[in-house]
């Protein structure tokens, strides 16, 4: 399985590269499969990725798509990873969960089917917390094995980020993307809600629940978006040479730690000095409450989506989520559950406002370095506000913090206006990252 000369290096090169050189002839997509494979057997007993790998499954695949001597889609080739409460009929799906070890879907999810549709090659599933909540796997930090990857979506950012597969899929309801990208130094990218497909997802809270993209380019980004949505993929128009960048200090904005502050500020100041219109934003006090509004939403229906679940198997669930989010849950009326939802509406509205006057917000993914330990996986109070907002976001590794570590600054868009996020995401990476 190991790979030598050119194939060692394949597993380094993002998915745009690895096209490019299969549709060349320059590279089989069995030696695509092979170098990652090495890679990870070499990576995996200290970084713990993977809940669900079989080497035999993946090269199987990479041989079919050889045999097809023509290009099969635009991830022909191209190896990723899925988060482990996504279905897949071929593999077992345990959610993050005792209570469903061994579980095997009869269906793929519906991001699975479209990424095997465009040619892409299932490497496993990736390691999740419980239902993708609070208590975390077994995955460790790719550049410290005694530091959190962040979560929820652990074995995917991990997987990126130590060159294991170039795309990964996680879901994110409060944090779960953004932050283990930003842990992790890829790029994380979380849609607008509604704009990829759910179904096949084992859901915690429908009314925030989104898919998310992990990749090293925003270009593989931008591809894998165009290929979850069924479009055929185009390249990124190129943003405006002076985009319009409000620079958002929001209400928890005391919770970050000092250093990752004067990161952002220092970024903001740069990227005046390259030619973007920087203006601070101050979010109206409305904005103030976002914890306990998502705290309620996320709880409220986390609850019901899993009383089969906290009826029957009570023991196996954690007593760090029966103690959190089913509590939470349980506390929480209807009354207070619409309350919410209508308070979110209404600052989704003003949010649009807001946006009138820029192309995209600069805010913190997190609040420092990924910490030490792994019975946590990070604060994630720094997305709650834009997940409840049903915003576009995406982190870029633009930050190293005092212990060497990545620290990402995120990037909000405007409702349905992704590839404009996309685009200045690039802008801003191309002259600070």
């Amino acid at each position: 399985m190991r790979a030598t000369g050119l194939d060692k290096r394949l597993h380094a090169l993002t998915a745009t590269e690895m096209v490019k050189l299969i549709q060349a002839g320059e590279a089989s997509c069995e030696a695509v499969a092979q170098a990652c494979l090495a890679h990870i057997e070499d990576r995996e007993p200290d970084v713990q990725a993977w809940q669900y790998l079989n080497p035999d499954r993946v090269l199987a695949q990479a041989r079919a798509l050889d045999r097809q001597n023509a290009s099969t889609g635009p991830l022909h080739g191209v190896p990723f990873g899925v988060k482990d409460i996504i279905d897949t009929y071929d593999m077992p799906t345990s959610y993050g969960s005792p209570i469903y070890q061994g579980h095997q879907p009869v269906l793929d999810a519906a991001c699975v089917a479209l990424s095997r549709k465009a040619g892409g090659v299932l490497m496993g599933k990736t390691v999740t917390t419980e239902f993708a909540n609070m208590h975390p796997g077994k995955t460790r930090h790719p550049m410290d094995p005694q530091r959190t990857p962040g979560g929820s979506s652990s074995g995917s950012g991990a997987a990126v980020g130590d060159h294991m597969v170039p795309l990964a899929i996680g879901t994110q309801t409060t944090a779960s993307v953004i932050r283990p990208a930003s842990f992790c130094s890829v790029f994380g990218y979380r849609p607008t809600y509604g704009d990829l497909r759910m179904v096949g997802v084992k859901e915690a809270a429908g009314s925030l629940d989104t898919l998310g993209l992990m990749a090293r380019s925003i270009d593989d980004i931008s591809l894998y978006r165009d290929v979850l949505l069924d479009m055929e993929p185009t390249p990124l128009p190129p943003a405006s040479q002076a985009p319009k960048i409000g620079f958002c200090r929001t209400p928890l904005w005391s919770e970050l730690e000092p250093y990752t502050a004067s990161l952002l500020e220092a970024a903001a100041e740069q990227l005046t000095k390259v030619g973007a219109h920087v203006q601070e934003v101050k979010l109206p006090s409305d904005f103030d409450s976002i914890v306990e509004i998502h705290r309620a939403i996320s709880s409220f229906e986390f609850r019901r989506n899993f009383t089969y679940e906290i009826e029957n198997h009570w023991e196996q669930i954690s007593l760090t989520l029966r103690q959190g989010r089913i509590a939470n849950g349980q506390a929480c009326s209807y009354e207070q559950y619409c309350d919410a939802r209508m308070w979110a509406e209404a600052r989704r509205r003003q949010l649009d406002d807001i946006f009138a006057s820029f192309d995209v917000l600069l805010t913190a993914s997190v609040a420092g370095e990924a910490p030490v330990g792994l019975s946590s996986t990070g604060n994630p109070v720094f997305c709650a506000l834009w997940t409840t907002m049903h915003v576009p976001a995406i982190t870029v590794p633009l930050f190293t913090g005092p212990h060497g570590l990545p620290v990402g600054a995120q990037l909000v868009g405007r409702r349905y206006r992704d590839r404009q996020l996309l685009a200045v995401a690039q802008w801003v990476s191309q002259r600070l990252g």
